[in-house]
């Protein structure tokens, strides 16, 4: 199914500033030269911030990760989950048309849809406060038939109290998820038959029911202020420093030098009856490069060196780089060609003076770390993404050599 973006686009896109600190700490779980990893997450926060995709999400977030537009493309267009024209200001309702739902009346409820919604599906109404399709199983089977609006399902649905649930939202209001028929979970319609509770002991709600009681309005649209962000994931995280991990098999890390773990085959072995011969394959051995390749290894040491130096100093030790006041012989370098460095970021970087692959190149530790701390709503990346490295191994061809 071709999926296009909407005509009408918005202006611009920018993440709260609460979002904004929740990406930034997404991509540090990936490691370094795979932050592209994260492009999945960050769209859905997209999606949670605006509740649709639009293309400057699209570029924004391919700003952030060094990805091209076209590759962020490819994956909101790709998974349904991203809607890419414009929801209801309070809901996007998805009503489950799969075997159960359908058969316990899903169709019933997409006629409220299209009478207190609209005709068609991803129509807003004319209220502009709600849009609806038909999706396929959200696994709540035995509770069918249902609808999933915001982040919490409705089941147990009849036409007369779906239509209740979607007048109350248009009110402000926010119903209570769940069995909408007095089932606590999904035991059967007719009554608990065994592990029965008495009355008087039986919670009022189930576990899920009351988690979204407690976080209140479970239809708004999310700003990354509802709970605190925590990065346990991260050596200096939440969680503190993690502890190493010991293992006991040859998963272990890789010595840099020496034997690799495990049994090695023996070379200048006789093949056995098979034909098959127990002998090493005459190939380089890839996991150790420093071996094969001692300069490259060299290189790689060098800048994570640097890297890791401007990453610990203290903010007093920072210093701005010298900029110029004008690109030399009136035209400068195009910075975009060093990976992690789109059009946004070079704008930012020619307002301080930085025109040019060779002042990139010559900054020093503490150069380096003040542009990596002051740069405008992409700060570390300039440490992350190698700046000084690959502005001195860039080819003339546009290519780094990282």
């Amino acid at each position: 199914m071709l999926r296009r973006l909407h005509h009408d686009q918005p202006e611009s896109f920018a993440f709260t500033p609460a979002n904004l600190e929740w990406a930034m700490a997404q991509i540090t779980k990936y490691p370094e030269g795979r932050q592209a990893s994260a492009v999945i997450p960050l769209l859905w926060r997209a999606q949670e911030q605006e509740g649709w995709i639009s293309r400057k999400a699209i570029e924004y977030i391919a700003e952030m990760l060094g990805m091209a537009d076209i590759r962020v493309l490819e994956v909101a267009t790709f998974y349904f989950m991203f809607q890419l024209h414009p929801v209801g200001s309070i809901a996007h309702v998805q009503v489950c048309g799969t075997t159960s739902c359908m058969i316990c009346g899903a169709e019933d409820l997409m006629a409220v849809c299209k009478e207190r919604i609209a005709q068609n599906q991803f129509e807003i109404s004319d209220d502009g406060k709600f849009t609806w399709e038909e999706v396929e199983c959200l696994g709540a089977c035995a509770n069918a038939p249902m609808a999933m609006i915001g982040k919490d399902y409705y089941e147990d649905l009849t036409q007369e109290r779906f239509a209740e649930i979607l007048d109350e939202m248009a009110a402000g209001k926010v119903p209570t998820p769940g069995p909408q028929q007095g089932r606590f979970a999904s035991e059967p319609a007719g009554g608990l038959t065994s592990l029965q509770v008495d009355d008087d002991k039986r919670q009022p709600h189930n576990a899920s029911i009351d988690l979204a009681k407690s976080i209140g309005d479970t239809v708004k649209r999310i700003d990354g202020t509802e709970v605190p962000l925590l990065k346990p994931w991260r050596p200096a995280g939440a969680a503190g420093k993690q502890p190493a991990i010991e293992r006991g098999d040859n998963l272990t890390r890789t010595p840099d030098s020496g034997q690799t773990p495990g049994p090695q085959p023996a070379e200048h072995t006789a093949p056995d009856a098979t034909g098959t011969t127990k002998q090493e394959a005459p190939v380089d051995q890839k996991g150790r490069p420093a071996e094969g390749a001692p300069a490259a290894a060299a290189s790689a040491t060098s800048r994570a060196g640097e890297t890791g130096a401007a990453s610990d100093l203290p903010d007093e030790d920072t210093r701005q780089p010298e900029g110029l006041d004008k690109p030399r012989d009136g035209k400068g370098d195009d910075l975009t060609r060093i990976k992690g460095i789109g059009p946004k970021l070079a704008e930012q970087l020619n307002g301080r003076g930085i025109y040019h692959f060779d002042q990139i190149a010559g900054w020093n530790e503490a150069e380096l770390a003040w542009v990596d701390r002051n740069i405008e709503g992409f700060k570390g990346r300039a440490v992350r993404d190698d700046w000084v490295g690959q502005a001195r191994g860039l080819n003339s061809d546009g290519e780094t050599d990282t």
